[in-house]
C-alpha cells in the first residue's frame, strides 16, 4: 500500500466502505496520507431499512473523525507511511445509488452457493467495480475497498478483482489487507468506543439465511 501511494505528490483515495465497524479502522488507516472520500455502495443489503441505518452509521462516524482530527491510530498500528499535512482534512461521504434489484440480477443462479463462494466474488466485483467508476468520474487518483479487514473475506481475491477492474476502468486500485497488525480486532475496539452498529452478516439475504 505504501509503494502505491507513494506514487502520488497529494494522492486521492474515494475508499468502498461497507460499513462503519470496518470504516472505523481503515479511515484512520488511511486519512493521514491521502484525501479521502467514502462510497457506501452496498446493493448487496437487501432490506432497506438495514442499509439506511447502516448508512447513517458510517455518516456518523464520518462525523466523529471530522470534528476531531486527534482521533488517530498508536504507531504500531500504522500501515502506511504518516503525512501531517492531511491530519485536518474532512472525508468527503459521496452520494450513492441503492440497487439492491442489480445484485439479485448479477447473483442470479448462485444463490445456493457457500458463503465465499462464486456469489461473494460477483458481489465483490459488483460494488467495487461502481466505486471504480465513480472515483474516475469524480477525479480521484485510487479507489480501494474496506472489504479487506474482514477475517472472513479473502483478501488476495479482493485485490486481484480490484487490479483486474482498475485496468479495465483507467484507475489505480489501492491494494489492502486491513486485517493485518491488528486493524480487526482495532475496528472491533473502535466500534467499542463510537457505539457502533455491528451487524452480524454481510447484508444479503443469502448470507442471513
Amino acid at each position: 500500500m505504501n509503494e502505491r501511494l507513494s506514487e502520488y505528490d497529494d494522492p486521492k483515495v474515494l475508499i468502498h466502505s461497507c460499513c462503519a465497524p470496518c470504516s472505523s479502522f481503515c479511515l484512520l488507516a488511511l486519512k493521514d496520507v491521502a484525501r479521502l472520500g467514502v462510497y457506501y455502495y452496498n446493493p448487496n443489503i437487501s432490506l432497506k431499512d438495514e442499509y439506511d441505518f447502516r448508512f447513517s452509521e458510517l455518516k456518523r462516524l464520518v462525523d466523529i473523525y471530522n470534528s476531531d482530527p486527534e482521533i488517530t491510530l498508536k504507531e504500531e498500528n500504522r500501515q502506511v507511511y504518516i503525512n501531517k499535512s492531511y491530519v485536518n482534512q474532512k472525508i468527503e461521504v459521496l452520494d450513492v445509488p441503492y440497487e439492491s434489484e442489480l445484485f439479485f440480477e448479477k447473483t442470479k443462479g448462485y444463490e445456493d452457493c457457500p458463503e465465499r463462494g462464486e456469489r461473494c466474488g460477483i458481489c465483490f466485483d459488483l460494488r467495487l467495480r461502481k466505486t471504480a467508476i465513480e472515483a474516475k468520474e469524480k477525479g480521484y487518483d485510487l479507489f480501494a475497498t474496506t472489504l479487506t479487514l474482514s477475517p472472513l473475506k479473502d483478501a488476495a481475491l479482493i485485490n486481484s478483482i480490484g487490479e483486474s477492474i482498475s485496468k479495465e476502468v483507467g484507475i489505480a486500485y489501492l491494494p489492502s489487507d486491513f486485517k493485518k497488525k491488528n486493524g480487526y480486532k482495532m475496528s472491533i475496539e473502535l466500534s467499542k468506543e463510537f457505539d457502533l452498529y455491528r451487524q452480524n452478516y454481510c447484508g444479503c439475504v443469502f448470507s442471513k439465511r
